[in-house]
């Protein structure tokens, strides 16, 4: 939906990679079966946006002109306008093990700039003719980290970053539809943290080399080079990640912002805390642990210092060490949601506290909410029906923007 905003308008909505589905038969039902009726409880008088999650099969079956035209009609009939893609999950999400298979392929693979370049066609195809608007795709943090110690490695992901910023400008100068690339930094990736993301940016992509590179690629100007890539790719802030590396919103988007970096995309999410580590931990958290996502730990000690688990069963191995530390946990929560159960918290005080910077000026013109664990969290956080629990989330973020 959009929403003026204290600081401009912008675009808020919630990522359809909630509902389960790969092929696009399947992905279509799930829109059809949920989006109406959340629409009905969100945005009943306006039309409300969509951020839609494409896996690459649904992505080639959707690239179809019947089923584009089709989706498009079925989008117009609804009063609902896709804005945002979600580009990170490249293949199966739900029902199976995900865990570190979310990320590939990775950036330094063809399939990856080839199912993003099929994303960034689809999103000029859905985008409104409305001006000013551009799209926004999310894509992963370039890989897993086991990778982001190889310099052969990181010379490959900002290759295909510059070729992937080469054809969304081409794109643009075709259609007139402007689409920018988000990096979405996550705890154990090659990108871990906003500080890791803007310093990828700024060695890999737009510094001289970089520029120099994607000028003779599009024939211009090196400056003109550089203005092209900061306005073609940027990063996809989620709070959740952000939270659980410990960041303080204040600082980071400092950072962003010195750097001269754009957010295409801010992702209002929350993420599971511990405050104070106890044997009874191991219990509580047991509860969280659905064998389909990676749950990746971040523990604080009393001096600030960090130490990272990849997932909650090594996290929880060490434990003996860890009594009296604070754990944040990689786990998407309602954002509403104020008691997780015996000894945990949610981060939701980071998402206000972005929430109310965001309000006062804009981080992101995209904001998307995103709790895509729904389907396995324990049972009494999802007591509500799908569609009231998006909708509830929508109303929550939507108020504290106007406050």
């Amino acid at each position: 939906m959009k929403l003026a905003t204290p600081a401009g308008p912008v675009h808020l909505t919630y990522c359809t990679n909630i509902h389960r589905g790969e092929r696009w038969d399947e992905t279509r039902a799930a829109l059809e079966r949920h989006l109406p009726a959340i629409k009905a409880e969100a945005s009943p008088d306006a039309p409300m946006g969509v951020g839609l999650r494409l896996s690459a099969i649904a992505a080639e079956a959707l690239a179809e002109p019947a089923a584009l035209d089709s989706f498009r009609r079925w989008l117009a009939t609804h009063r609902l306008y896709v804005f945002t893609l979600n580009g990170f999950p490249y293949g199966p999400f739900h029902g199976t093990r995900v865990k570190e298979q979310v990320y590939e392929p990775d950036w330094r693979t063809p399939e990856r700039l080839a199912y993003t370049t099929r994303l960034a066609q689809l999103m000029a195809a859905l985008l409104p003719e409305e001006p000013g608007l551009e799209g926004s795709i999310s894509t992963v943090p370039l890989g897993f980290r086991p990778g982001r110690d190889d310099p052969d490695a990181m010379a490959a992901y900002g290759a295909n970053l510059l070729e992937a910023i080469a054809r969304l400008v081409e794109l643009e100068r075709r259609t007139g539809k402007r689409i920018a690339l988000a990096l979405e930094p996550e705890p154990m990736c090659a990108l871990e943290t906003t500080a890791e993301a803007v310093a990828f940016l700024e060695e890999r992509i737009f510094a001289a080399a970089a520029r120099a590179r994607l000028a003779a690629r599009l024939s211009v100007a090196a400056s003109e080079a550089e203005a092209l890539a900061r306005r073609h790719l940027g990063l996809c802030l989620d709070v959740c990640h952000a939270a659980v590396e410990f960041e303080e919103p204040e600082a980071s988007l400092a950072l962003v912002e010195r750097a001269g970096i754009r957010v295409p995309k801010l992702q209002l999410s929350a993420a599971l805390s511990v405050p104070r580590v106890e044997r009874g931990t191991i219990a509580t958290l047991r509860r969280f642990e659905d064998g389909v996502y990676l749950h990746q730990v971040v523990e604080r000690a009393a001096d600030g210092s960090l130490r990272r688990f990849l997932d909650l069963e090594p996290a929880l191995a060490a434990i003996d060490e860890a009594i009296g530390r604070e754990w944040r946990v990689h786990c998407h929560v309602p954002i509403f949601a104020e008691r997780l159960g015996e000894g945990l918290a949610s981060t939701r005080p980071t998402l206000e506290a972005v929430l109310a910077i965001q309000a006062r000026r804009p981080i992101s013109r995209h904001l998307e909410v995103e709790t895509y664990t729904f389907d396995v969290l324990p049972a009494e956080l999802r007591a509500e029906r799908v569609e009231e629990a998006v909708a509830r989330e929508l109303r929550w973020a939507r108020d504290r923007l106007a406050a």
